[in-house]
């Protein structure tokens, strides 16, 4: 009899990173926190360190039709600073790996450096090493970052309390939508390669999907305002998806409100262009790397007037759920429907 074969799909991304962390107990002393959070987090003397790691895969994450290789370059190291900047963090280092397949040229290597450099000199981040190796599949980047916080700013996805304010960053949805525009482009010049893409009116969420940028300009801001969150994320897999992650760390329910969601005007002109409900987008889209964050009601009046941080939402007792209240002022369960990487779609 055949042993029973469990498909990766069943579990999905964050039932097999929480199966593969059954039983991996920290040996080290100098280990805090390990699996679980944006970051882990050792203890390095006056502060802690935090280390994040993320890998880009050609035909997952990015599809090189229409990804220049310098925006890739970019993309890889903003998503990683980004995770540090979920825990409240400074990056300083990332060390890159490449996997190449014979297709690419000294050249090409030289553009995706070259974004690589950009993120790098934006970030204040230094390159310090990596690997290189062949690839049978296309191209593969895998980043790690180091960086640092203060043993008393350090934030995790737990934290929250009842009450707490929930705040967002930017504005959500754009890279969803970018991603329609492209893919709309690109099928057109499959059909007909005499056509040019028509990019011109939608930069914004094109620039969203091609190129973001990690949140920490935001991170400073906090400092000099004096604000520690009391639980944050970044916004990778869509706004609910991070929103229920927060609240499973952090045992507390959230409402948000509909009506408060930030939505650029591109983003929301365009989702109606392409008949997609721009809350769906926004609350679904993904990859928009904005920070997802909790604060005390007493730091309220300290963000109040911040034109790029927005009250969203606040924290209730687990036992009410998770909601979403529309405009009519309905209660919607709130549902993670962002992207799982290991799903059967």
């Amino acid at each position: 009899m055949s042993e029973k074969r469990t498909e990766l799909s069943d579990l999905g991304e964050f039932g097999l990173i929480d199966r593969l962390a059954e039983g991996l107990s920290p040996n080290q002393a100098s280990t805090v926190y390990g699996i679980g959070d944006d970051a882990a987090v050792m203890d390095c003397g006056a502060d802690y360190g935090l280390l994040s790691a993320d890998m880009l895969v050609e035909g997952v994450h990015f599809d090189l039709s229409y990804a220049p290789l310098q925006h890739l370059g970019y993309k890889s190291v903003a998503v990683n600073v980004s995770d540090i900047a979920a825990m409240n963090g400074i990056p300083s280092q990332v060390v890159i790996s490449l996997a190449l397949s014979n297709r690419f040229s000294v050249e090409a290597i030289d553009a995706l450096y070259k974004g690589i450099k950009a993120a790098a000199d934006d970030f204040n981040v230094d390159v310090v090493g990596g690997d290189t190796t062949a690839s049978k599949s296309g191209l593969v980047i895998s980043v790690s970052v180091f960086g640092t916080v203060g043993k008393d700013q350090v934030v995790y996805r737990k934290g929250s309390a009842n009450n707490d304010i929930l705040c967002a960053t930017g504005d959500l949805g754009g890279a969803f939508i970018g991603l329609q525009v492209l893919e709309r482009e690109k099928q057109t010049f499959l059909a007909n390669p005499e056509m040019q893409p028509q990019l011109g009116e939608y930069q914004y969420v094109v620039q969203r999907q091609l190129k973001p940028k990690a949140r920490m300009d935001a991170i400073h801001e906090l400092r000099d305002l004096g604000v520690v969150p009391t639980s944050m994320i970044d916004i990778s897999d869509g706004l609910a998806s991070e929103t229920l992650h927060l609240s499973k760390h952090s045992g507390v329910g959230f409402v948000i409100y509909e009506n408060q969601l930030p939505i650029a005007k591109q983003t929301y002109e365009t989702a109606v262009e392409f008949n997609i409900d721009p809350i769906t987008a926004s609350l679904n889209g993904g990859e928009d790397y904005e920070l997802l964050f909790t604060i005390k009601q007493s730091d309220h009046e300290k963000l109040d007037k911040h034109a790029d941080i927005h009250f969203i939402g606040h924290a209730q007792d687990l036992s009410k759920g998770n909601l979403l209240v529309t405009k009519q002022g309905n209660q919607v369960e709130l549902k993670a429907q962002g992207w799982n990487h290991l799903g059967k779609d």
